[in-house]
């Protein structure tokens, strides 16, 4: 059974100094990655700079992760793409690479004609076609879209359709999804600043960015919330706040990069159009760091 409660690092994909993907850092990264208590791993989201990949390098690194993570860890890979006969293909390939379950951006080029009943028709012929279990990914700072609650409502009665990466802020709505969906429809969190209270909410998890930088960190916030020790799980997740925030909205993916060579875990280079941070940026991200050291053991 895929064990979605927890915490779940969505993973950067390594490219090396000549824009090629770098599967022996990636291996070398996830290795180390294993060493924590994270719940499991996404390949190929958001962070992983999924959009910029070819079909070819994506079914390579889920290859080589897949290769690396054991049997034991959820291994989730993004299968988003604009066309619904390209998801389901990538799906397909996916599931035979070995993914647990696929996570399924919302498409949304053509915004005004992406509807609630287009949304539903989209994600039900994923469903159906796909091998492994759907989560449904909503991303509205990325994407342009929102995945409407009612359209989620309808999705989660489907049988092949797990549950959902909800990546932004609104703890309100966190708890709309949970009110509207199944008990055994599993709500993830997408945004570090507000994971205690969608925890609180009812979500089961989080997919979080910056659990792939401080995962023991991320880990400990759980736990404590989970625990029903919230004065310790609010003050933990205010310390995380600026650097989530560093890595979010502010620097993004070179963000993410900058912040793991930080902690001594080489993740590569940022894929052009996306540019390497400037000093500045990774003097900010180094004291952002600062009150999480000691407590942290993945660059060790």
């Amino acid at each position: 059974m895929m064990n979605l409660s927890g915490v779940l690092a969505p993973l950067p994909t390594p490219f090396d100094e000549h824009d090629e993907v770098d599967l022996h850092r990636l291996r070398s990264a996830l290795t180390r990655w294993l060493a924590t208590p994270l719940t499991g791993f996404v390949i190929l989201g958001s962070n992983g700079e999924a959009a910029l990949l070819d079909e070819g390098e994506s079914d390579r690194v889920v290859a080589a992760a897949r290769n690396v993570v054991p049997a034991g860890r959820t291994f989730i890979v993004g299968t988003g793409r604009e066309s619904t006969r390209a998801t389901v293909a990538a799906c397909t390939r996916a599931a035979t690479l070995g993914a647990d379950a696929v996570l399924v951006r919302t498409p949304g080029f053509f915004k005004a004609q992406i509807t609630a009943d287009a949304f539903v028709r989209h994600y039900t012929a994923v469903a159906d076609a796909s091998p492994v279990p759907v989560l449904l990914y909503n991303f509205t700072a990325v994407t342009g879209v929102t995945l409407p609650v009612d359209a989620v409502a309808a999705l989660a009665l489907h049988p092949n359709i797990a549950g959902m990466k909800e990546s932004g802020g609104d703890v309100l709505r966190i708890g709309d999804l949970v009110a509207a969906t199944p008990d055994a429809f599993a709500l993830l969190a997408g945004s570090p600043s507000t994971f205690h209270t969608s925890l609180l909410a009812g979500a089961v998890g989080g997919i979080l960015a910056v659990a792939s930088v401080v995962p023991d960190a991320c880990v400990r916030l759980f736990e404590l919330t989970k625990a029903g020790r919230q004065e310790e799980a609010r003050a933990l997740q205010q310390q995380l706040l600026p650097l989530a925030k560093l890595l979010g909205s502010t620097y993004g993916v070179p963000g993410l990069k900058a912040a793991l060579k930080l902690v001594g875990h080489d993740a590569g280079w940022p894929r052009p159009p996306l540019i390497p941070l400037d000093e500045t940026a990774i003097s900010e991200l180094a004291d952002a760091l600062a009150s999480f050291q000691g407590i942290e053991h993945i660059a060790s």
